[in-house]
């Protein structure tokens, strides 16, 4: 697992981070992710009002050096008109779901699949963090890929569901490689089809 903390990377000049934009529903856990992801440790975070920014860069299992600029956009129904306008040109969307909260999982497969119909978010790919595993009562991967409508998302989107507790950081960076892995990916499939268009 890749050690996490600050970077001078994303100072040196004509160095791009990879932009990412964390959404979920309000107490879906996305601040715990950010900050268990940026100091390694757990922080008791407050609603987020507007957003907040970090960049995060750890070493991966075949030793890339990732680097992210992480925007976590607040979740709250008043503020969830804001998340078109983050998610612009992004590599990359986080979407953070509390697996034991089943009432409000309609509610989360409603906003995701909004958001990968945007025009601009065809192709994007998508890591759905399953937070809150450690609860009891908690969702499989499979009941959340299946609640969400996982099978839709991927007829546009690369997508990854990863289990995960934010609170002691089990899953976190697994899911961000395999993100990372996605971008590669279709990077790749973009570049073909522009040698092909030629």
């Amino acid at each position: 697992m890749g050690g996490q903390g600050s970077s001078l990377l994303h100072r040196i000049p004509g160095f791009k981070p990879l932009h990412i934009v964390m959404l979920g529903l309000d107490s879906a856990g996305k601040t715990t992710v950010l900050y268990r992801l940026k100091l390694g440790e757990f922080v008791n975070a407050l609603p987020t009002v507007s957003f907040n920014t970090e960049h995060i860069q750890f070493k991966g299992e075949v030793g890339n050096n990732m680097v992210f600029k992480v925007w976590d956009v607040g979740g709250q129904e008043k503020l969830r008109p804001l998340w078109r306008p983050y998610t612009r040109g992004t590599d990359g969307i986080v979407f953070v779901v509390d697996s034991v909260d089943k009432e409000r999982l309609d509610e989360a497969r409603t906003e995701i699949l909004r958001v990968a119909r945007y025009t601009e978010h065809q192709g994007v790919p998508i890591l759905i963090y399953a937070n809150k595993q450690d609860l009891p009562g908690a969702l499989s991967v499979q009941e959340v890929e299946e609640t969400l409508s996982v099978s839709d998302i991927r007829t546009t989107n690369l997508c990854h569901v990863q289990p995960t507790c934010a609170i002691i950081g089990e899953g976190l960076t697994e899911g961000l490689e395999a993100l990372y892995r996605m971008i590669k990916k279709r990077r790749k499939m973009l570049k073909q089809q522009k040698k092909r268009g030629r």
